[in-house]
C-alpha cells in the first residue's frame, strides 16, 4: 500500500475565526506537491494543522494517514507516524546538541511504540548513519555537535532541518517555506539537498512562494490557495505562471475567495505590526 495523507473538506478556525474552509487535498509517498497564494491565504496554516497544532481548532472535515485518523492524535504521535514538518522559523534548543536531537527523534520514528528513558538506537549505527547523510549533504561533521539552532544564521537552521529530513525519512513531508530568508544561492543548495535526500521515498509538501526551491524538485501537482481553500490545481506550468506573472488571474477567477483573502490579511496586519 503507498502511504497516502489524505485531507477532506477541513474547515479550521482559531478564536473563532474561520481561516480555512473546505480543503481537500491528497498526498501520495512519491509524489510532491506545491503549495503556493499570496499572503494570508493559510498555506502556512494548512501544514501546522497537519502536523497538529493545539492552536488550531478543526472544526469540521477529516485528515488521515494510511486510513488512521490524525484529528485525534497529537503532534508528536503524528511525528512517530511518520509526518515531519520543517518550520518556517526554527526554535532554538540551548543545551542540547543536534546529534543527541537527532538520535532521539530517529529513535522515536523507528520504534514509534518506545517509551522515554528506553534504549536509544546504537551508537555506532547511528554515527555511521549520520556521517553518511553529512557528507551527502556536504555539511562539516562539527556542524552536529552544536545546539540545535543556538546562534545558527538562517541559513543554517534551513541546513538543520533537512539534515532531520534525511535522518528521519518520514512519510510525508511538510516544508514550510524552507526558501524564506535564504540567497539565492542558498535556496538552490536547499532545493538540490532535498532532491539528493531521495524525495521519491516520501511524499513532499512544499509551502513556497518562488520557484527557485521547486528547480530541483519539479512538483507533480501545484496548489493555488486564496481565501483559505484551495482554488485551482494543475502541473509544474501553474508554478511557473505564478513565478513570472503573479496572482491577478486567480484573483479575477476566484472573487469570492479573494475577498476574503483580503480580510484575512487585513485581520492579520495589527498581530504583525505588533510582533
Amino acid at each position: 500500500m503507498t502511504d497516502t495523507l489524505k485531507i477532506e473538506n477541513l474547515h479550521v478556525s482559531v478564536e473563532g475565526k474561520e481561516i480555512l474552509r473546505g480543503v481537500n487535498l491528497v498526498i501520495k509517498r512519491g509524489e510532491t506537491h506545491a503549495l503556493m497564494g499570496p499572503n494570508g491565504s493559510g498555506k502556512s496554516t494548512l501544514g501546522l494543522v497537519i502536523m497538529g497544532h493545539p492552536k488550531y481548532h478543526v472544526t469540521t472535515g477529516s485528515m488521515t494517514l494510511n486510513g488512521e485518523d490524525l484529528l485525534e492524535k497529537s503532534a508528536d504521535e503524528r511525528a512517530r507516524l511518520g509526518l515531519f514538518y520543517a518550520f518556517q522559523r526554527p526554535i532554538a534548543i540551548p543545551g542540547v546538541k543536534l546529534a543527541d536531537f537527532l538520535r532521539h527523534a530517529a529513535t522515536n520514528v523507528r520504534q514509534p511504540n518506545r517509551k522515554e528513558g528506553e534504549e536509544l538506537m546504537p551508537m555506532r549505527e547511528f554515527r555511521k548513519e549520520l556521517k553518511g547523510k553529512m557528507e551527502q549533504l556536504r555539511m562539516d561533521p562539527e556542524f552536529a555537535r552544536r545546539y540545535v539552532n543556538d546562534g545558527f544564521s538562517g541559513g543554517e537552521m534551513k541546513r538543520a532541518e533537512i539534515l532531520q529530513l534525511a535522518m528521519l525519512q518520514p512519510k510525508i513531508a511538510i516544508l514550510d517555506e524552507t526558501d524564506s530568508g535564504l540567497d539565492a544561492d542558498a535556496v538552490r543548495l536547499a532545493s538540490q539537498s532535498i532532491a539528493e535526500i531521495g524525495r521519491e521515498k516520501m511524499g513532499l509538501l512544499i509551502i513556497t512562494h518562488h520557484d527557485k526551491l521547486l528547480e530541483h524538485n519539479k512538483p507533480d501537482y501545484t496548489h493555488v490557495m486564496l481565501g483559505g481553500r484551495i482554488v485551482e490545481t494543475g502541473g509544474i506550468e501553474l508554478a511557473n505562471e505564478l513565478h513570472t506573472q503573479g496572482y491577478d488571474r486567480i484573483r479575477s477567477a476566484y472573487p469570492d475567495a479573494d475577498a476574503e483573502n483580503r480580510q484575512m490579511a487585513e485581520k492579520e496586519e495589527p498581530a504583525t505590526a505588533g510582533a
